[in-house]
């Protein structure tokens, strides 16, 4: 797994990890159960503090793509990471779609709650 930023774009570094290992969850090149280089090492060979790399893991764990434990690392969970790191992607790309447009967020919220009724 290739996890590379960029200090000029405007995301921020611990979203720019959280997006190279959510793609890399995606695309299957890893998958459950496997652990994720350590914060420390990712950290160094980024040349980012790491902490930096510690928020982007903090991210993945809150998407449930994650497991984050003191001495064993950070590691890849879940029956079907690649699916969900897929969904997550995709979300966020619509939540950032529906902010350009304008759109409240509790509108999004409204309509996608409408999908799934009719969905049923």
């Amino acid at each position: 797994m290739l996890i590379r930023v960029d200090p000029a774009s405007p995301l921020p570094l611990g979203d720019q990890i959280a997006a190279a290992v959510r793609g890399a969850i995606a695309e299957g090149e890893v998958r459950a159960g496997e652990r994720l280089p350590a914060a420390r090492e990712l950290a160094e060979s980024l040349g980012v503090n790491v902490h930096t790399v510690l928020r982007g893991y903090q991210r993945l764990r809150e998407e449930g793509l994650i497991d984050l434990r003191r001495g064993r690392g950070a590691v890849v969970t879940g029956e079907r990471p690649a699916g969900r790191a897929r969904l997550v992607t995709q979300t966020r790309r619509l939540i950032t779609e529906s902010r350009r447009l304008g759109l409240p967020d509790e509108e999004l919220l409204s309509l996608i709650r409408a999908s799934l009724t009719r969905e049923a």
